[in-house]
């Protein structure tokens, strides 16, 4: 007996689903020479081939979604962004310029009692209203909520552990699990604890060291956030 004419079709889909392969690979009679192995065999041990191949394919290609490159669009400005016309830039700086001059003339009437109104966290605060007054930390509650929760949660930090450094890790973590807690999240408030446990001069305030001076300046530059914001709006340059 001749042998049969062996017709094969090839799908490359085999490689992704082996359990096809039996129905692509067809003969039209059984090859009866002597020394050829029987269809059936033939056919098993080509599965298993594809089915080796398939599970290596699958393999590789999960770990290339591994090692993915590394993305800088963080250190650049955003995309579309354009320079903001002079009068946003002009505005807030007139406006933390006031804001500190407005502070330090009343730092020279309270010089005499010792205290003063000028404390670092001010420059930050007055970032967030004049730069970003549109931002969840510039809202009037995140601001007097924090300015006020953290100062005291600072006070109470010092009178538990003393000066040092626990008092500073303390008064901190508290502060910021207030902030939290209460929805009133305002970064530069987050100083307070620090400047307290530092600052021997603002130690004599004890628990009004919570509205004074931090909640009480920020009412003032909470009034020269509203000039500010009206003169970017109708002063344009």
């Amino acid at each position: 007996m001749g042998l049969m004419q062996l017709r094969t079709i090839y799908n490359p889909n085999l490689f992704l689903n082996p359990s096809l392969s039996s129905s692509f690979y067809t003969t039209s009679s059984p090859i009866s020479h002597p020394h050829c192995s029987s269809p059936i065999d033939r056919r098993a041990k080509r599965r298993r081939e594809i089915g080796s191949r398939s599970r290596e394919r699958v393999i590789i290609v999960a770990s290339s979604n591994v090692a993915e490159p590394i993305s800088w669009d963080e250190w650049k400005p955003e995309k579309g962004s354009q320079a903001p016309p002079l009068s946003d830039i002009f505005w807030p700086a007139a406006g933390a310029f006031a804001a500190m001059a407005v502070l330090g003339k009343m730092d020279q009437l309270l010089a005499p009692k010792g205290v003063s109104m000028t404390i670092a966290p001010f420059g930050a605060v007055c970032a967030v209203l004049f730069a970003t007054p549109s931002s969840p930390a510039a809202r009037k509650y995140n601001v007097f909520i924090a300015q006020i929760g953290c100062a005291a949660f600072g006070v109470l930090a010092f009178s538990i552990f003393g000066p040092g450094w626990l008092a500073r890790s303390t008064g901190l973590a508290a502060a910021i699990a207030f902030m939290i807690y209460t929805r009133s999240v305002h970064p530069p408030a987050a100083s307070l604890p620090l400047l307290f446990v530092d600052g021997a001069k603002l130690h004599g305030l004890n628990f009004w060291y919570a509205f004074f001076p931090g909640a009480a300046g920020c009412i003032l530059l909470c009034l020269i956030q509203e000039v500010v914001c009206y003169l970017k709006d109708n002063f344009k340059f």
